[in-house]
């Protein structure tokens, strides 16, 4: 396989479950590997060193601003972004390596391809969870991660310029089990709350009581995900209870300022 004009950018911490998969699936398509690595204290570096990479430490600096540190140090022209529980399939390798060839790469300043999620033993092919499309191949002059809704959490790539949908999916191991989704939605149940305070947005007893039930419907009926039986069922509850938990928090925390001012 001919190297392409890449550059693999990752950013780690303690990954040595899932980096080997990742850097499998993608290793020999690009010019370089990138991993900035934030002090993992298991066989991350050493996972590393047999692919060859450039393995760098970073104190934490947020997800945005520790991409954006990765991509710094990139020297390719073109960059596909990775995170460490993600793999790329056989057909969405050959969909990169195409774009390439057919001179794609001449027009289009980035690329989406879909991401497909394995949690409950399964792959989710519907709902909310599919085809979560995300741009991950994109020119590295043209493009940089911005902070998005979710505030420390969550990130978007902000593309200058015209992009393309590619063919294959993106894997994503992103919940090990059930524990690990609701340890996950804690932590992004408290961002949600800094995002909401920070904006001065206030508790809407609509909004609690409304959006549950729509996020429900739309995963679990108008985006079939009845189709990927029980865990589809699953998926559709808990986002409905998360969401109403999330403008709960919001409630809870303007009743703890209220009484703290009139103590």
């Amino acid at each position: 396989m001919t190297r392409l004009p890449l550059s693999i950018s990752i950013i780690s911490q303690n990954e040595e479950a899932n980096l080997r998969r990742c850097l499998v699936s993608a290793v020999e398509l690009a010019q370089e590997i990138v991993i900035v690595d934030s002090g993992s204290t298991d066989r991350t570096a050493e996972i590393a060193a047999e692919f060859g990479v450039k393995f760098v430490h970073q104190d934490w600096l947020g997800y945005t601003a520790q991409k954006n540190h990765c991509l710094a140090l990139c020297s390719q022209p073109w960059i596909l972004a990775l995170d460490c529980d993600e793999e790329l399939t056989p057909e969405l390798r050959e969909s990169i390596q195409r774009f390439f060839e057919n001179g794609d790469h001449e027009k289009y300043y980035g690329a989406w391809m879909p991401r497909l999620v394995w949690f409950m033993g399964r792959w989710i092919h519907h709902g909310d969870w599919y085809p979560d499309r995300k741009v991950r191949l994109f020119r590295r002059d043209k493009s940089r991660w911005a902070a998005d809704g979710g505030g420390q959490v969550h990130e978007r790539l902000d593309v200058d310029g015209p992009c393309t949908t590619l063919k294959g999916d993106l894997l994503h191991y992103s919940f090990k089990n059930i524990q690990h989704y609701l340890v996950k939605h804690v932590q992004y149940s408290n961002v949600f709350l800094q995002t909401q305070q920070s904006k001065g947005r206030r508790w809407s007893l609509l909004h609690t009581l409304f959006r549950p039930w729509w996020r429900f419907v739309r995963a679990y009926v108008l985006k079939r995900g009845f189709l990927d039986g029980f865990p589809g069922l699953w998926i559709a509850g808990a986002t409905a209870f998360f969401t109403f938990d999330r403008y709960s928090r919001m409630f809870e925390a303007e009743a703890e300022a209220k009484s703290k001012g009139e103590g």
